[in-house]
């Protein structure tokens, strides 16, 4: 945070054009991509060069730069981490927002003094999720935009962290870190900066065999929460992040000059008056909202999740298309933001008196620098006038600064040349700038060194885990499902799966559990968890740890999110931690981050074949899903709900029909009030199933089956007897993402 308790207002820049607005605008930081590993790959994004410049100028006038490294990163890519992070951290970069954990053990190795924060692509919605990164070393975490109002108050009361929270600009359909449609569908994988916004196209839902008109189900419109101010700063919100690094620098200009604004109003207000009557006296004009409209909104606007948990009034529905921008408003933006880089003033002292060394003293605000150079000679016959002086040390060019004040002493038949005046203020100007900026850079301290060996391919140094052959496990969604499956374990027990995933959702039922402890004769049965986790889950979480820890036949869990393992960290580990595929794990320094905490892998979706095969070499156990339909989305909000109403029902069936009439199978888990949306066909790898066999544990991963195809399955699968499915996708086996 910039100003003691005072929020930080946080920009998007996509460009320096952006950057440099939004810092004339009254951004107190700034987060910003390199021209690798930022998850907006299309944004025109820094060179290393500008980067190092946005640095050098923002820290000049007390604004943090963060550098967004929040992409998912391949095992033979890492280590370019070293050489493009390097230099920013030497010229005292803040910190870098990250996604991987792997990036994020990496820069923690590597670069100590550098503050991580946990991207919102990691997917964190409760405090068992942030005091699990705070443990890793996060000194902060931007949550998942999904959260309301409450829940956020929550995480800050429950756990010392610092919270950046979104406040403006556009919004995904999916938890983000959650989407795999643009991936899955195209190849442009979210996780790595390419979505193609599929969400953006319109869609129809079938429900009970009745299908909608066309439209956007899944385009949200863009946030606004400028009314919401007062109570986010009083719910100890210590970033605003306002979203859009690939839009306009009109955009990031105007957008952060208005929240300036009316943040600075409500402190005004409030340290006048006191909080209660600030509140009540903050309002928001109503040519500042035309204003926000204005700038590049995506249809209408909507106030986010901050006391809301979903709803169709969230969503385009008719167009999900950018209104038109108010050319006026523009103009203005860009005479008053972007007219290029902000100056500061300094005052200049000089003297120049014959036989003594020339000397310049540049103060800004009260700290100076005072260089000395080469002794003044006497004139044999054009001596250096004050004019000329002045003339050469007001030249400060690209410099941060311009000559607010200049006091010049010079003796009458002095002489200087000019060639020597203007090295004598370039050594100045630099010096000035080093002494404003020493906190900054020797705060960040020395690198560790990147041994030769580093620098080659990475070898692991592990014995590689030990499977049997035909090693299969088996996740069900529902209790026909696991009926299905324990009718045919009993008849086909040689084949028995090693494990099976129950969903915590079913144990409350006796006949559920009656069946789990019947499985258990023949197979090790463990409780997969939610995909997302929140406050409100806790008492359902305890309850759940309990029914395990407690059970004699229950051997531990499937954990589907970072918020799962932070609950469970809190427990003596008396059972077994699985992670599933959407815990990422693409580099050795994911499992390595991970790996004292789990007990087995899950290789993940977006990586080919190959790229999973390094990493079976690291000694962990790995479970490889060989069948299932694909997750391509996880969400807050609710397809029912948007085309139709809310059912409250997780029985009743909804489909999302794409404009070729692909249709996606839509799971709803009612108690935990979250969608996920499936791929229209399933994941097969049957005919690559020989090659995997002995080398992963391999996973069925049932979704949408009813009781007769769950047994098809089985029976293909397993006994190799049956057909193969009709229609299916290999996924990223042979291409992987870009």
């Amino acid at each position: 945070m910039k100003n003691g308790n005072h929020v930080e207002l946080l920009a998007p820049a996509g460009n320096p054009d952006s950057f440099y607005g939004s810092v004339n605008a009254g951004a107190d930081a700034v987060y910003l991509a390199g021209n690798r590993f930022g998850a907006r790959a299309y944004a025109d994004n820094f060179t290393t060069d500008e980067l190092l410049e946005c640095i050098r100028y923002g820290h000049l006038r007390n604004i943090k730069l963060y550098l967004t490294v929040n992409t998912l990163i391949k095992e033979n890519e890492i280590n370019e981490l070293y050489d493009y992070m390097k230099p920013l951290y030497e010229a005292g970069l803040d910190a870098v927002i990250v996604q991987d954990f792997g990036v994020f053990h990496y820069l923690r190795e590597h670069f100590p003094n550098l503050e991580l924060h946990a991207s919102t692509q990691m997917t964190l919605c409760s405090s068992f999720g942030a005091r699990l990164l705070k443990e890793m070393g996060a000194t902060r975490i931007v949550p998942a935009r999904e959260l309301s109002l409450r829940e956020l108050k929550k995480i800050k009361e429950n756990v010392d962290i610092e919270l950046e929270v979104f406040i403006h600009g556009a919004m995904c359909y999916c938890y983000s870190g959650q989407c795999l449609f643009s991936s899955v569908l195209g190849g442009r994988s979210g996780n790595r900066g390419r979505c193609a916004q599929p969400c953006r196209l319109p869609y129809s839902v079938i429900t009970n065999d009745k299908k909608s008109t066309e439209a956007y189900y899944l385009s949200l419109k863009d946030m606004c929460t400028i009314d919401y101010i007062p109570e986010l700063l009083e719910a100890g919100i210590d970033s605003f992040k306002i979203e859009g690094r690939m839009k306009k620098p009109e955009y990031a200009a105007g957008v952060t000059a208005i929240y300036r604004k009316y943040i600075d109003y409500y402190y005004a207000l409030k340290d006048k008056f006191g909080k209660e009557t600030a509140k009540e006296k903050f309002c928001v004009e109503q040519c500042d909202r035309d204003n926000l409209k204005d700038l590049y909104i995506r249809s209408e606007i909507q106030d986010g999740y901050f006391k809301k948990h979903n709803g169709r009034e969230m969503i385009t529905i008719c167009s999900p298309s950018y209104n038109g921008s108010n050319e006026k408003l523009l103009e203005k933006i860009q005479k008053d933001y972007l007219s290029g880089k902000d100056k500061l003033p300094v005052n200049i002292r000089a003297v120049f008196c014959e036989k003594e060394a020339a000397e310049i003293t540049l103060d800004y605000q009260g700290e100076m620098i005072t260089v000395t150079g080469e002794t003044v000679e006497t004139a044999n016959k054009q001596p250096i006038t004050e004019d000329n002086i002045r003339k050469q040390l007001g030249k400060l060019g690209d410099s941060s600064f311009y000559a607010e004040k200049m006091q010049i002493q010079v003796s009458n038949h002095a002489f200087y040349s000019l060639k020597q005046i203007n090295e004598l203020r370039r050594q100045a100007v630099f010096a000035l700038e080093n002494k404003l900026l020493s906190e900054k850079l020797n705060r960040a301290g020395k690198v560790s060194c990147l041994c030769n060996a580093d620098s080659e391919e990475r070898k692991f140094e592990c014995d590689n885990y030990s499977y049997r052959e035909n090693d299969f496990s088996i996740s069900v969604e529902t209790r026909e499902q696991l009926i299905a499956l324990n009718d045919w374990t009993k008849r086909h027990v040689k084949y028995s799966p090693s494990i099976v995933y129950v969903p915590g959702d079913l144990l409350e039922n006796e006949e559920i559990w009656s069946i789990c402890k019947d499985l258990a004769n023949y197979c090790s049965v463990f409780v997969s968890m939610p995909y997302i986790l929140r406050e409100d889950d806790k008492a359902y979480l305890q309850e759940l740890y309990k029914q395990v820890a407690n059970s004699a036949f229950l051997e531990g869990f499937l954990i589907r999110s970072a918020d799962g393992i932070g609950f469970l960290e809190q427990f003596d580990k008396k059972c077994k931690w699985h992670l599933d595929t959407n815990i990422y794990v693409w580099n050795r320094d994911a499992l390595q981050q991970l790996g004292e905490k789990a007990d087995s892998f899950c290789l993940p979706y977006e990586l080919k074949a190959s790229e999973q095969r390094k990493l079976l070499k690291s000694g962990f156990c790995f479970e490889k899903i060989i069948y299932g339909r694909i997750p391509m989305m996880i969400t807050a909000n609710c397809v029912l709900k948007t085309s139709d109403r809310c059912m409250k029902n997780n029985k009743v069936k909804s489909i999302l029909v794409d404009r070729y009439e692909k249709e996606f199978p839509v799971m709803r888990n009612c108690r935990h009030c979250i969608n996920t949306i499936y791929n229209s066909v399933p994941l097969s790898l049957h005919r690559e199933l020989q090659k995997w066999n002995g080398s992963v544990r391999m996973r069925l991963q049932l979704t949408v089956e009813d009781r007769v195809e769950t047994e098809k399955l089985l029976t293909f699968f397993i006994t190799g007897e049956g057909n193969a499915p009709e229609e299916y996708t290999t996924g990223h086996e042979k291409r992987g993402v870009e």
